[in-house]
Order: C-alpha cells, then sequence, then structure tokens
C-alpha cells in the first residue's frame, strides 16, 4: 500500500499513449502527447498537443501546450504537423524510458501534467493520472512504468 504520493515515477516507451517518450542529446527528458477533455452533454470537448519537458531529476522544466479545439473539427494534418515541429525542436532524440515527478499546470482552464490523486478510501493506493482525459493512470510500485487506460 502506498500511503502517500510517490516522489517519481517512470513512463515506458511503448506504441500507445506512450509513443513519444525519452532523452535529448542535452539530457532533457520528454514526453509528446495529446491531452483532451472528453465530450459530454452540451459540451464538444477539445483536443490538446502537449510536450513536457524534464530536468535529469525528473523535475518540470517547461510545457508547451497546444489547443485544436473540438474534435469534429481537428485539424489532424495541422496536428500532426505541430507534432513532427515539437519533434524536431528537440533535436537528436533517443526514445526510452524516463523518471518523472508528478505535476500540474493550469492552461486554456484546464489542470494539464501527471496529478498525484489521494486514495478514495482508507486501505488504498495513491494514484497519479494524466490530465485532462485521464488516459493514463499510473499505481505503485511507481518504477515499474507501466500504466492503466
Amino acid at each position: 500500500m502506498s500511503s502517500r504520493p510517490p516522489k517519481n515515477l517512470i513512463l515506458d516507451n511503448d506504441d500507445y499513449h506512450a509513443e513519444y517518450v525519452g532523452r535529448n542529446e542535452g539530457g532533457l527528458q520528454f514526453f509528446l502527447t495529446t491531452p483532451f477533455v472528453p465530450t459530454r452533454d452540451n459540451e464538444p470537448g477539445r483536443e490538446f498537443l502537449a510536450l513536457y519537458l524534464f530536468d535529469e531529476e525528473g523535475l518540470l522544466k517547461s510545457a508547451t501546450i497546444d489547443d485544436f479545439g473540438p474534435r469534429a473539427t481537428m485539424n489532424e494534418e495541422a496536428r500532426v504537423a505541430r507534432r513532427d515541429e515539437l519533434l524536431a525542436s528537440l533535436g537528436k532524440i533517443k526514445f526510452g524510458r524516463i523518471k518523472i515527478a508528478p505535476f500540474a499546470v493550469e492552461c486554456f482552464g484546464f489542470k494539464f501534467g501527471f496529478i498525484a490523486r489521494p486514495p478514495e478510501e482508507a486501505g488504498e493506493d495513491w494514484s497519479v493520472t494524466v490530465e485532462p482525459g485521464d488516459y493514463m493512470c499510473f499505481w505503485p510500485p511507481w518504477s515499474s512504468g507501466e500504466y492503466d487506460t
């Protein structure tokens, strides 16, 4: 049981939500991802592209977040072009495992990041969710690199 939030956690590169995870030649760790606000009731939802950069200790150095509007009207070609531009801005990169600390940043009226969540009931573990969209959820052991979707 984890009675407190993690100091850091591991994120492994994979072919699903963590496709763009690794380090650049300068030693920065990066995670390029597509957070979203789901469509609900009369709200159309929103699609984003986020590039998070971390130092070697896993602390957030910067967050670049672009808003692509509702999924139904999103320009996918523009998002792919921006993704490629952000990846190119990193210089020479190597995909692989990174270690990061939970963080949150406010942007466009939403909370973005790897957000530590306390247990809902006694005896349960802390978790860390990737927001907005809650599309990745990490549980102890924090060093596994595994997440739930």
